[in-house]
């Protein structure tokens, strides 16, 4: 694969520096991909300019290029004895032990059972919280998040005390050449990833060790280091979210959705059968008012033969009802010469009386991405041509539209069964291709399963109310099954000196009942409302800080509304904060859901006693340790005060991890003996380290589960 990837590296830059002398003889601008990225929606922000310079640098870039291998050379110069030639990690995020265990016994689970008997099985302690952004940037490096900064899937800003991603920050630019109602950018915009420390694949690399790394959560931005990287978690879709389906229909306008979905009028002008309507791109940041750029888009309805033909950029898409498309290439035109690509999934939801059509999020084009998703940057092209089109969102399987009843179970399995295939193609391809080194892919499957089929498993669960013999009830039974199908191929594919890790990083519990804790902060008197507050407005709007002691943002965390932090704080730090802790973690501690009379918190933990390293001041004050069958309400985490404190969850989303971490362990397999009776996520990047002769680095806290004696000896 490295030799393929000197290939085209060779050609890109061929390719490169012949465009930019084409671009200076005939000065005049060639089509190129907008850069984008996301801030009040999504911008494009790249510039004639910014090519001119980044040609220039190509070329640069290329002359300097034998130095640069020479000086790598001598630098990544090793002295380490590496115990294993290859250590392939398959990651199934959030594969639950106990559902893990009980097939196990009866025979479901033929490989795991045989790699679990031949070497070892475990539970494995998750992070605080057992979030999959938290528990992956432990297993990368070795640390508690105190040290590489991530708490949860989204932080607060203190400023504003609106949400914002926590492990990705995307600046905008300030500075344009403005010409009547064009705008220039002359400046690129950065990306920046939050987490911080430093990953064991990096390590390797300085000790000349290759690492492959598919999709393993919080690498957006991708890492730079010696090896191959496509990112994941938190990728974010053409509009600049985290997934946003969009939903066109001649239906009268109703309610706007929660989570994730745009609506969109189809309009018909009087005809039966043919409807037009507009798909939004990205802002056009060109333009004067960043207007959303806009592709036409025309169905016509053949009601007689049930099917439908959808027009989009010239090109025509003959659809059946409840048939997902396959991939869908959608240009956005933002000025001469300048377009933004993605791909989407389509299905026509209904045609008789009334026509919609569903978009799946527009995720970023592989093959010629506007953002950087793969390092090196071709990498993500590389599998494109090698695989075809594959999706690039960090969340990619569309949890929100069968939320909103968009789509239903079948689509939504269908969605996730074949991002499945793609990923498993992509770790095949490169596990054939990998002779040394470390091949870590994270698949996703098994947690959105996990999330959205979890009604089905239990008697009475309120998202599955009226639903008689679901076809899909035995969807995480099937999914544990295919992934232990995948884990018999790679073992299958073993060869001397190769390991094999088999994980998840938390595992799964119920959803019946969400809380909102800032109506019990209401409640109990700590947090107030504006006068004529309308507490139904999202994202704290109607809060008034003046009288707010602690609040909630994110999906475990309460800060406290502390002065000199928060930009109205009025809460002092030191004994008067500590004394606020105090109180709230009394009152917490064991909250009883008296409609149901079960204990719906099991502990509200200080983060002083749970995180120790430089970040520590950017978490929260508290964590909450959900009981099983409680999580943060879906009200709560979209910043509503309004309402009751407890309620049922009737939403598909039925199965969660954010709760008491002790409750959620995740799943350790290996092809070798540990020496840890109880070993932790954070535990594996050090033990990686171990494994290849390199000592694991004084800042990781985790420690290595293996003996590198008896390893030797085996």
């Amino acid at each position: 694969m490295k030799r393929a990837f000197d290939q085209n590296r060779e050609c890109l830059l061929r390719a490169i520096v012949g465009g930019a002398a084409l671009l200076v003889i005939l000065t005049l601008p060639r089509s190129a991909e907008a850069y984008i990225g996301p801030g009040a929606g999504f911008a494009v922000l790249g510039s004639f300019a910014v090519l001119f310079v980044t040609m220039l640098l190509a070329g640069v870039s290329l002359l300097v290029w034998p130095f640069r291998m020479l000086w790598r050379a001598i630098r990544h110069r090793t002295k380490s004895k590496p115990l294993v030639k290859r250590l392939i990690v398959v990651g199934f995020d959030g594969q639950e032990p106990r559902i893990t265990e009980r097939m196990m016994n009866d025979g479901k689970l033929p490989n795991f059972k045989k790699l679990a008997d031949s070497g070892c099985y475990s539970r494995l302690r998750s992070t605080f919280p057992s979030i999959t952004p938290v528990a992956w940037s432990s297993f990368t490096t070795g640390t508690n998040p105190g040290k590489h900064n991530i708490f949860d899937f989204l932080d607060r800003d203190p400023r504003t005390y609106l949400p914002r991603l926590s492990s990705t920050e995307i600046g905008s630019v300030d500075r344009v050449l403005k010409l009547g109602k064009l705008r220039i950018p002359l400046a690129k915009p950065t990306i920046r990833l939050l987490r911080k420390s430093k990953p064991f694949w990096t390590i390797l690399g300085e000790h000349n060790i290759w690492s492959t790394i598919i999709r393993v959560p919080i690498t957006f931005p991708p890492d730079k280091f010696y090896g191959a990287q496509l990112g994941a978690m938190c990728i974010p879709d053409l509009l600049g979210t985290q997934g946003t389906f969009l939903y066109f229909t001649t239906r009268p306008e109703g309610e706007a959705f929660q989570e994730g979905g745009l609506r969109f009028e189809l309009s018909s002008n009087g005809s039966k059968d043919k409807f037009e309507g507009n798909i939004e791109g990205p802002e056009n940041t060109f333009l004067e008012g960043n207007p959303p750029m806009l592709l036409p888009l025309h169905i016509d309805v053949d009601r007689e033969n049930g099917r439908a033909l959808v027009s989009v950029n010239g090109d025509s898409l003959e659809l059946e009802p409840r048939v997902l498309s396959d991939w869908v290439k959608l240009t956005f035109k933002a000025v001469a010469g300048m377009k933004v690509t993605g791909i989407c999934r389509m299905m026509l939801t209904e045609m008789a009386e009334h026509v919609s059509l569903y978009i799946s999020p527009i995720n970023i084009e592989p093959e010629k991405p506007v953002m950087p998703i793969s390092h090196p940057g071709y990498y993500c092209s590389y599998l494109e041509k090698k695989l075809g089109p594959y999706a690039t969102l960090g969340l990619a399987e569309d949890t929100w539209a069968l939320n909103e009843k968009i789509t239903d179970d079948h689509t939504f399995m269908t969605q996730t069964t074949d991002i499945d295939v793609e990923r498993e193609e992509m770790f095949f391809a490169a596990l054939e291709r990998l002779r040394q080194g470390a091949l870590v892919t994270v698949f996703d499957a098994t947690d959105r399963v996990n999330h959205m089929f979890w009604r089905y498993r239990e008697e009475g669960h309120p998202a599955a109310a009226g639903v008689e013999d679901p076809a899909y009830a035995d969807a995480i039974e099937e999914q544990y099954r295919r992934n232990d199908e995948i884990v018999g191929r790679v073992m299958e594919r073993l060869g001397d000196g190769d390991v094999l890790w088999v994980m998840s990083d938390h595992g799964c519990t119920s959803f019946r009942r969400g809380v909102n804790l800032n109506a019990w902060f209401l409640e109990n008197g700590y947090l107030g409302l504006k006068d004529d507050a309308d507490a139904t407005e999202p994202w704290l709007q109607s809060v008034d800080w003046s009288k707010t002691r602690a609040y909630a943002v994110g999906l475990v965390g309460i800060f406290l509304n502390i002065k000199g932090r928060e930009a109205h704080g009025i809460v002092a730090a030191g004994d008067e904060a500590e004394a606020l802790k105090a109180e709230l973690k009394g009152k917490l501690d064991g909250l009883v859901d008296e409609e149901k009379n079960e204990v719906a918190i099991n502990e509200a933990f200080d983060t002083d006693d749970l995180y120790r390293g430089p970040y520590k001041g950017n978490a929260p004050d508290l964590l909450i340790g959900y009981n099983h069958g409680y999580r943060i309400s879906w009200d709560c985490a979209s910043g509503v005060v309004a309402g009751s404190v407890f309620e049922d969850n009737t939403k598909a989303w039925s199965g969660d991890h954010i709760v008491d971490p002790r409750l959620v362990p995740g799943i350790f397999l290996a092809s070798h003996k540990i020496e840890k009776e109880d070993p932790a996520i954070i535990d594996l990047a050090p033990t990686a380290l171990t494994l290849f002769g390199i000592k694991p680095e004084a800042h990781m806290e985790g420690r290595p589960i293996v003996d590198v004696g008896k390893f030797s000896e085996r």
